[in-house]
């Protein structure tokens, strides 16, 4: 099956001024695979620590116009991962989650990892249809 890179914008120039090997989302078939995304400043591309919820928000945003870009959307999203530094966030990730799925979420994990390269707690990556 052939396979699609998706440029997504402003998110593919942020990724290549980190010189981040990375395609944002990619199409196989009827699927779209959108990458983890770190939260990056809407305003400047930067990646700075904001509180946990702006974090969320900001990830769901940039998730939501990876979709868009790709054809999809978030009401067709099968599956997310959420990647997260501390358990103590869950409850907040959730209600910033469940206002991105209100109704017939995707089916979800939540893993906790360490840490990353920068001043960020979370990422989430999906799996949508076209």
């Amino acid at each position: 099956m052939k396979r699609q890179t998706i440029r997504v914008e402003p998110l593919s120039t942020y990724a290549e001024a980190r010189k981040v090997p990375i395609s944002m989302a990619v199409r196989s078939g009827d699927f779209i695979f959108v990458s983890n995304i770190p939260p990056y400043d809407p305003a400047t591309g930067e990646i700075k620590r904001f509180p946990i919820e702006r974090q969320a928000e900001i990830v769901l945003e940039q998730i939501k116009l990876c979709l868009t870009a790709a054809g999809s959307s978030l009401d067709r999203v099968i599956k997310c991962n959420v990647y997260c530094t501390d358990a103590a966030h869950f409850a907040t990730v959730n209600a910033v989650y469940a206002r991105y799925f209100p109704s017939d979420p995707p089916a979800r994990s939540f893993i906790c990892v360490s840490a990353w390269h920068g001043p960020f707690d979370v990422e989430i990556a999906c799996i949508a249809t076209v």
